[in-house]
């Protein structure tokens, strides 16, 4: 019997260099890791003859446009990754009977709210990524509403590529002192931990799971949107100042209003997000932010104090 099969795209990117470094630990599982070159997910005739030739159970798609800023001066190249491409992803899952996972983020919000975040709030991004993001989810939605789940998360970092504690890290090796903003509100995601959740779902999931069987009580797979970030609730400048004393830094961190940094996209003010719905659809557990950063700096190689 041919196992499980699952295709991660972004396999570049934080989410998706954890996913696969955690694929060991799923030996019963195919785990197949596509960058833009390999699976060209803006080509929907690529895509679909990609998925009918291959045949996977689960697609995962972390690919995206992530450069918040550049996305202001390249929206039609945001809109094709961000927006068109889930959608031609979603087709083609449908098409071929696989179940799609799709990351999308905090930013579909204006950062208004003063609550934690629920998935039935309203939407209304006031940035190009935001707005490309929001606009995948309702193209996959739309083109398969009944195999598509998706997973909105925020200030993503991990041990892999270009993220906030890396670049705190460095710039506190760096400078004597740094500024941070401190009226943005939210949680960090540990992308470890997001992709723990991520095969969670998958192998929990009864028709799918190799360890499946009827007395199983594992739950279904449930589509729609859903949100994760890990527990707590903090400013950038508080996780700037966590990363300082967990390092052992001396570096001073001061903190400034979103005003005195001005950036080409808009930031939302406050982007926590209520992890509710996740957390009793699917019993997942959801790590605090702080033990995930220790956990984090380790795998970097940095001794936490």
């Amino acid at each position: 019997m041919r196992s499980t099969r699952i295709f991660v795209t972004g396999a570049n990117g934080q989410l998706g260099r954890e996913l696969r470094a955690l694929a060991v630990d799923f030996s019963a599982y195919e785990f197949f890791f596509f960058d833009r070159a390999t699976l060209p997910i803006e080509d929907p005739d690529a895509s679909h003859a990609f998925l009918a030739r291959e045949k996977p159970q689960w697609l995962i798609n972390c690919a995206a446009f992530t450069a918040v800023d550049k996305a202001e001066s390249e929206k039609e190249t945001a809109f094709l990754i961000n927006g068109d491409a889930p959608g031609y992803l979603a087709k083609a899952c449908r098409d071929h009977n696989t179940y799609l996972i799709h990351i999308s983020t905090d930013y579909v919000f204006d950062g208004s709210s003063s609550t934690p975040l629920k998935e039935t709030d309203p939407t209304s991004p006031i940035n190009t990524y935001g707005a490309s993001k929001l606009d995948g989810e309702r193209q996959a939605l739309q083109k398969y509403p009944d195999g598509t789940l998706i997973i909105r998360t925020s200030w993503v970092y991990s041990e892999f590529g270009n993220n906030f504690v890396r670049t705190m890290i460095r710039l506190m090796k760096e400078r004597p002192a740094i500024n941070v903003v401190n009226d943005q509100i939210g949680a960090p995601t540990y992308a470890a931990d997001l992709a723990a959740a991520i095969m969670r779902i998958i192998s929990n999931h009864t028709h799918n799971s190799p360890k499946a069987s009827s007395t199983t009580s594992a739950p279904a797979f449930t589509p729609g949107i859903f949100h994760y970030s890990n527990e707590g609730r903090i400013s950038w400048y508080e996780f700037a100042l966590a990363i300082r004393d967990a390092i052992g830094s001396a570096c001073v961190v001061n903190p400034i209003s979103t005003a005195q940094y001005p950036t080409p996209a808009k930031r939302p003010h406050y982007s926590l997000l209520d992890k509710t719905h996740i957390r009793e659809t699917y019993n997942l557990p959801i790590p605090e932010w702080h033990p995930s950063l220790l956990t984090c700096l380790r795998k970097l190689g940095i001794p936490s104090r």
